[in-house]
């Protein structure tokens, strides 16, 4: 008699099955076995998660049968699974699509034959490992610090999950890297999940733990997860974690979702960094997800970061007197390692300098004393291209973008007129396309400007050497290629940079050891965006950012380090607390607002976002959803006794900040309650009804559910 199995498959997002399919085969199968099932005219990678007679089903029932079980390889733990049906119940999504999308992308196209070709190559002999005995010692471990000592112990020795509070410079890395040696020789078959949040990071990361935990547990034990791999090595990396040969598993937010039947630490690094937030498909966070997968398996957890979330830090307050205890335990390591100091801020006020300054004559005199002394500088400015804006000063055109309600950037470097959103490109325009005036001018300033004005700034300039100042650029345009970013990190550890220009991406997690000296640009932005969390990042963004100087003591004891912030509002609350160095006080300042205003974490949100080619159908979805969750609210048993703000509110449906994205129409609406769990139970009843109506809604083209979201 055929058995009946669940297959969980990778289904159209808006199809509205949201559940396991079932299919037949001769045998049972185990939880967690992959299969190959028909779906429709095709064949597909499925999951199967449950097994049961046939006797069950309506008589005249017919079942499709499993066309192909991927023997020789385990299937995946009921953890695994549990992980994948928490993560698409909480997230809103269908578990098919959140497992798949879990597996690399070519062991989905794998019959059992090229599975098994696979399998073999991915197997070293025995022989052939480099794995060195027990009693042999990983390279040299530089003497822990006072605090370090104390925070490994403490981490060794309560459950956690922990809140590594260092501050930039303190060896988070170093504490990360004895938790793992620990556990390793703890466990012979123990793994350990290193995340950062962003690709540019990893390379970093994972060079240092090679040279420090190669040479014990040998270098076929360390794998990486993230989307820069080819499809071929994220298959080896995730067969090798998924057998167990790989005992640390280095990766950005995907890797959460990986299969790792041994884990049993999980660090997450940078964890403030809003790049753990996956923005399309499954909106899930790995931060969070972390904390609920070490639950899970029993595994330790460790968040670190030098500005932690306000969610993690309102977490890991202590408890007050008769108050629960805090959900994290917070571990704190204030001091830089050996001699080295935080820099020192200062504040350039810009309302005292000429109109139209880029770089003010204090800030110049400082960069040219670094230079001379041989130190390099970082000059941060998070926006990429030459100009944001070419514009005519006749007529007023401005380069705005025919598929988006954005502006094309002027790149000086190849003369194009680029949208950042949707990719448009043309050459730059001889004269104005509207009044043909050939006089052109531009609003706003990029990285490309900033370099190319530090060269005139700074021309005549001298190393100590003799040679002339070295001026370097890093963005997402300069390190387009592949390798690109490595050489130019690399050409700045070496000291072939003395000036380097850059976005955030120069900010985040780089040992820089000739830094002296950090100037932020035009940071005023967001401190009055529309985004509640516009100043937290901020405020991280410039902290980690001047945090990259004075790491090294000898050089900082010759001349103290310091981040230079020009601003047209220097007596700003960020910028005090900032001066100070002082996280706890503007995590404090901030929560105190967001609590008065009900924002999270005081509360719970989600977005449901809705896209068309004009925006009032886009809109007209999301009022008409909104309608029916104020009747399902009606119906929910307790929701009318609740009192004001006690509830679960239903706004109104508002174009998104970016209306237009490649001439899509984009439009919001924001669900917001003090009840995590209320509207937990809103969102999973409403959902059936949001697949109901986009069939009324015929020009929609796509809806989704953002639990959490970052940005709003």
């Amino acid at each position: 008699m055929a058995v009946l199995i669940s297959v969980l498959v990778q289904t159209p997002a808006h199809s509205g099955l949201v559940s396991a399919l079932h299919y037949e085969h001769p045998r049972e199968l185990p939880l967690g076995t992959l299969v190959r099932v028909p779906l429709g005219q095709r064949e597909t990678l499925g999951v199967v998660v449950a097994t049961q007679d046939t006797d069950s089903l309506p008589e005249g029932t017919h079942l499709r049968p499993i066309a192909a079980v991927l023997e020789g390889l385990a299937p995946l733990n009921a953890r695994w699974v549990e992980l994948i049906e928490f993560a698409a119940r909480y997230y809103q999504r269908s578990p098919g699509e959140v497992a798949l999308s879990a597996l690399p992308p070519a062991l989905r196209e794998l019959n059992s034959t090229q599975l098994a070709r696979r399998l073999q190559r991915t197997k070293t002999p025995a022989a052939a490992q480099p794995q060195a005995p027990k009693a042999q010692t990983s390279a040299v471990r530089p003497e822990l610090t006072d605090e370090q000592a104390q925070a490994f112990e403490q981490i060794q020795s309560e459950p956690g999950p922990f809140l590594l509070f260092g501050s930039t410079g303190s060896g988070k890395t170093e504490v990360y890297l004895r938790c793992v040696e620990a556990l390793l020789e703890q466990d012979d078959s123990a793994q350990a999940l290193l995340m950062v949040p962003e690709i540019n990071l990893t390379p970093q990361l994972e060079a240092r733990v090679h040279e420090r935990l190669a040479p014990r547990w040998g270098s076929q034990a360390i794998v990486s997860m993230h989307s820069g791999l080819t499809p071929a090595q994220r298959l080896r990396s995730w067969l090798s974690a998924h057998s167990g040969q790989a005992r640390i598993i280095l990766g950005t937010r995907m890797a959460i979702l990986a299969s790792l039947p041994h884990l049993k630490l999980i660090v997450v690094d940078e964890e403030h960094d809003p790049s753990y937030k996956q923005q399309e498909g499954a909106r899930y966070s790995a931060r969070d997800l972390a904390v609920y997968r070490g639950r899970l398996e029993q595994a330790r957890v460790i968040l670190g970061s030098a500005t932690p979330s306000l969610e993690s830090w309102q977490h890991s307050e202590p408890a007050t007197s008769g108050g629960k205890p805090p959900r994290y335990r917070r571990v704190a390591m204030p001091s830089r390692i050996g001699l080295g100091a935080l820099p020192q801020v200062r504040r350039v006020d810009m309302n005292l300098q000429p109109r139209q300054t880029v770089f003010s004559g204090v800030l110049l005199d400082a960069m040219r004393e670094r230079v001379r002394a041989g130190e390099q500088v970082l000059v941060l400015l998070n926006r990429r291209g030459y100009s944001p804006v070419l514009h005519c000063r006749s007529c007023g055109w401005k380069s705005e973008c025919a598929h988006c309600s954005a502006f094309r950037v002027f790149h000086k470097i190849d003369r194009t007129l680029r949208c950042h959103h949707c990719g448009l490109t043309d050459r730059v325009p001889r004269h104005c396309p509207d009044c043909g005036d050939a006089d052109l001018g531009m609003l706003g300033r990029g990285t490309e400007m900033l370099e190319e004005q530090l060269a005139e700034l700074l021309s005549g300039l001298t190393r100590p050497d003799g040679q002339a100042v070295r001026i370097a650029r890093i963005d997402a345009d300069s390190t387009r290629l592949q390798g690109a970013l490595e050489q130019q990190l690399a050409q700045v550890h070496a000291g072939d940079v003395d000036i380097l220009v850059g976005t955030q991406m120069i900010a985040k997690g780089h040992d820089f050891r000739r830094v002296g000296m950090v100037a932020a640009l035009d940071p005023d932005g967001a401190l009055f965006s529309s985004d509640f969390r516009a100043p937290e990042r901020l405020f991280a963004l410039l902290m980690q950012a001047g945090g990259r100087a004075g790491r090294d003591a000898a050089l900082n004891r010759q001349s103290p380090s310091e981040l230079w912030v020009q601003t047209f509002h220097p007596q700003h609350p960020l910028f005090e607390a900032l001066r100070e160095h002082d996280y706890p006080a503007f995590a404090q300042q901030q929560l105190k607002e967001r609590e008065q205003a009900g924002m999270p974490p005081f509360s719970a949100q989600a977005l449901v976002r809705a896209e068309a080619r004009q925006q009032e159908a886009a809109q007209a979805f999301l009022n008409a959803a909104r309608e029916a969750g104020e009747a399902l609210l009606s119906d929910m048993p307790g929701h009318a006794d609740l009192g004001p703000g006690e509830g679960l509110t239903l706004f109104a449906a508002v174009p998104m900040s970016l209306q237009r994205v490649a001439s899509v129409e984009r439009a919001q609406m924001l669900i917001e309650s003090p009840s995590r769990l209320l509207l937990q139970r809103f969102l999973t009843q409403w959902h059936p009804i949001l697949h109901s109506l986009r069939s009324r809604h015929r020009s929609v083209i796509r809806w989704a559910v953002d639990v959490d979201p970052q940005s709003i």
